[in-house]
């Protein structure tokens, strides 16, 4: 088992990753061995290309397995009864030595450190301090964003600034979940203050896209309290949601016309996109999206043998989701007789040909070399969406549903049927929150999101949470037939139920445990935490 302890993560400066950028200018950096941290930081070219590496090679192994095996899996929208990546999640089986955990947990504080070696050398900067702000602001969004994975997954954890710190002494106390990601909202809050209004390069981060993180950071931390029962959330912070989702909403971005679009490699940073990891097309290990690997159903898909993906599959729970004429059900899943142009192409195209027993991943499959040159090996060059403007439509909706058992609101309601519509389906003319949490589920499913929404719920209604997912049938594997036409799906009687060993449905489900490397270095992970010590003064202008 590889250990990846805090005190080893990356302990690099920015420049060890110049070669290593993201997509269009980014990609074009070049690295050199020469440039060390001390003639480094002098111009505003120097930010861009520290900044760069914070888009991909820092994330590679959270997005490898980790993205989509736990938001997905552990949601049980995806079950894959042999891939040691997706199951000990769905079954709720996994502990620290569970290998996607310890390499995401890693990941999250390489994203730590690497932005704090670069807010560090942006700070000891003489370059002007507006043009710091920006850079200073991009680094502080991906070192807020991982946090608020950590609060959300591990509750607790250590808040770190200074890697340097945590090298001299990496037996430190970690800091309460709600510290935790009050860390992360001042981050992205300074973010939301210091971004351009417009991006520099396709790509990168703006104002908005902070306005739309914390639209999910606010409504994260809502229903946050002593008592995880209480069934209610903070309204000032629902306010805040729903006024960071209206300025998030005001930008430039907007819904693409086409939900499949999202998912084509020539429309990597669309119009909808607001933060996306950027992948080199035929990059190297670590800059590179493995997904298409561990989906995809055959090698007459990928023109090679890296494709794992036959027994990945859609839950049948997730699959009763979709309405008869919902369109992303496509997009998400590939079922028995789907046709899709856009792979194999030099035969006409590809259609799914297997029994209607079960349904395959589709979303992050985009086909072969011979059908995109962006495409290699375990590459598929398409970007992966870390928030789009679909998710800031449906966090509007929620703050504004708030506490209520439904809501009417005009704003809401056009907001949620502009999805909709856009899905092939009838408009709603009311909301209640399973309407909501049902509209996420199905225009997020496979984006590495349904867990996150099940977390943030148990904040305020935890019994109501392991109430649905104990009703999911985790254990029982019910055999099916799916009709691709109208999304149909039928128990088959003819065939028998498959058992399957799962973990107990209970309050602990709803925090990960720490890797068990980091532990028996720190011992003081599984002690109480202590407050964190804020010394910034809190940003308090963003929406005057």
């Amino acid at each position: 088992m590889k250990k990846i302890h805090i005190k080893r993560i990356f302990l690099f400066v920015a420049l060890s990753f110049l070669g290593t950028g993201c997509s269009d200018e980014f990609l074009d950096k070049q690295p050199n061995d020469l440039i060390t941290k001390e003639n480094f930081y002098k111009t505003e070219d120097d930010f861009k290309a520290a900044t760069a590496p914070l888009y991909n090679k820092v994330w590679f192994d959270f997005n490898d397995k980790f993205y989509y095996g736990l938001g997905d899996g552990r949601s049980y929208n995806l079950y894959a009864p042999f891939s040691d990546y997706i199951y000990p999640f769905a079954d709720l089986t996994e502990t620290g030595l569970t290998g996607p955990l310890v390499s995401a947990w890693g990941s999250l504080y390489n994203v730590v450190q690497q932005s704090n070696n670069v807010i560090i050398g942006i700070e000891g900067s003489t370059v002007d301090e507006k043009i710091k702000n920006k850079y200073l602001a991009e680094a502080r969004f991906m070192r807020g964003t991982a946090y608020w994975y950590l609060a959300s997954l591990w509750g607790n954890a250590i808040i770190s600034t200074d890697p340097e710190t945590l090298v001299k002494n990496p037996i430190v106390n970690t800091s309460p979940t709600k510290d935790v990601y009050e860390f992360a909202i001042r981050d992205i809050e300074f973010a939301a203050k210091y971004l351009p209004e417009t991006a520099p390069q396709a790509g990168r981060l703006t104002r908005y896209s902070a306005f739309g993180m914390l639209s999910r950071l606010y409504l994260s931390v809502a229903g946050l309290s002593d008592n995880p029962n209480s069934g209610t959330r903070n309204q000032a912070y629902l306010d805040l949601a729903k006024k960071a989702a209206t300025k998030a909403i005001s930008g430039p971005y907007a819904l693409m016309d086409n939900y499949a679009d999202l998912f084509k490699i020539d429309n990597n940073n669309n119009v909808e996109s607001m933060f996306a990891l950027q992948w080199v097309p035929n990059g190297s290990y670590g800059v590179n999206n493995s997904q298409q690997a561990y989906f995809a159903l055959g090698s007459d898909i990928t023109g090679d043998d890296a494709a794992y993906g036959y027994w990945t599959r859609a839950s049948n729970d997730v699959l009763y989701e979709y309405e008869t004429k919902d369109k992303r059900r496509r997009e998400t899943w590939m079922a028995d007789d789907d046709f899709y142009p856009e792979i194999s192409k030099a035969n006409g195209g590809y259609t799914v040909d297997h029994a209607n027993t079960f349904v395959n991943v589709k979303k992050g499959v985009v086909g072969s070399t011979k059908d995109n040159s962006k495409i290699s090996k375990q590459n598929s060059a398409l970007n992966t969406y870390m928030l789009r403007m679909g998710e800031v439509y449906l966090n509007y909706a929620e703050a504004t549903l708030g506490n209520n058992a439904s809501t009417s609101d005009a704003t809401a309601l056009g907001y949620v049927n502009k999805l909709r519509l856009r899905a092939g389906l009838d408009a709603k003319t009311a909301l209640t929150f399973k309407d909501l949490m049902h509209e996420r589920r199905v225009e997020l499913c496979m984006e590495g999101q349904y867990w996150y929404d099940l977390v943030r719920r148990a904040y305020y209604k935890q019994q109501e949470v392991v109430n649905y997912i104990t009703g999911q049938s985790r254990g029982v594997i019910v055999p099916i037939t799916y009709a691709s036409a109208t999304n149909t799906v039928s128990v088959d009687a003819t065939r028998d139920n498959s058992p399957r060993a799962i973990g107990a449905i209970d309050a602990s489900i709803f925090l990960l445990p720490y890797p068990e490397s980091e532990v028996i270095q720190n011992p003081l992970l599984n002690e109480a935490p202590v407050p964190y010590d804020f010394k910034e003064a809190k940003i308090t202008d963003l929406f005057n």
